[in-house]
């Protein structure tokens, strides 16, 4: 457990969320929790840019349609905010094409559904 990436970073990002989902609680469309977050990141400076677009290459083309990551979290973690009743493998696949892209190491799947708060953190 010692060898986790990002793992201070992570600690600070899964603290947000808790408090976030310990106040909204589950119920909300995944929008305010978003709002909630942002809120929080920049009440403690914490770095990150929300909605950030990513292209995708195929075959040495640009497609025409773009991904948006939810949250890039200190420009390395990609957060993924779900408020749904589990988290599927459907969203872990979804994360792991977004690392692809993104070429980060780390994202986290964080879901505010539950009536406790649930995530998955994803290596690529």
């Amino acid at each position: 457990m010692e060898n986790l990436i990002y793992k201070e970073e992570c600690y600070s990002i899964i603290g947000k969320c808790m408090e976030v989902h310990n106040n909204l609680g589950p119920g909300f469309i995944e929008t305010v929790y978003k709002d909630a977050l942002e809120y929080e990141f920049k009440l403690t400076g914490v770095p990150f840019e929300r909605e950030k677009m990513y292209e995708i290459s195929y075959k040495g083309i640009i497609l025409p349609h773009k991904f948006y990551a939810d949250f890039v979290v200190n420009d390395s973690i990609i957060l993924e905010i779900k408020g749904v009743s589990k988290i599927s493998d459907l969203f872990i696949a979804q994360a792991l094409n977004y690392l692809k892209v993104s070429q980060n190491k780390l994202a986290l799947i964080v879901n505010f559904g539950e009536l406790k708060l649930n995530y998955k953190r994803i290596v690529y």
